[in-house]
C-alpha cells in the first residue's frame, strides 16, 4: 500500500507516518481528516481502495518519474 500511494505522490507528501495502535485499528488519514476506518467498515481497504480516497483528496497521480527508455 505505501508503494502505491508513494508511486503516485511522493513529490508532495511531506509526511508518511506509521503508528502502531491496539484493538484492530487501521485507519488512513490525511492532515487529520479520516478517510478509511478498518473498525468503521469492518474490513481491510481493497486493493486500489486507499488510492482512490487519496486521489479525491490530492487529485490525480503525479507523472513525476522518467520514462524508462
Amino acid at each position: 500500500m505505501a508503494t502505491e500511494v508513494l508511486s503516485r505522490w511522493a513529490p508532495i507528501m511531506r509526511v508518511v507516518e506509521l503508528q502502531s495502535g491496539s484493538g484492530g485499528r487501521f485507519e488512513i488519514s490525511l492532515d487529520g481528516e479520516l478517510l478509511f476506518s478498518k473498525i468503521g467498515s469492518g474490513r481491510f481497504p481493497k486493493p486500489g481502495e486507499v488510492a482512490t480516497l487519496l486521489e479525491a483528496n490530492l487529485g490525480p497521480p503525479l507523472d513525476w518519474r522518467e520514462a524508462s527508455s
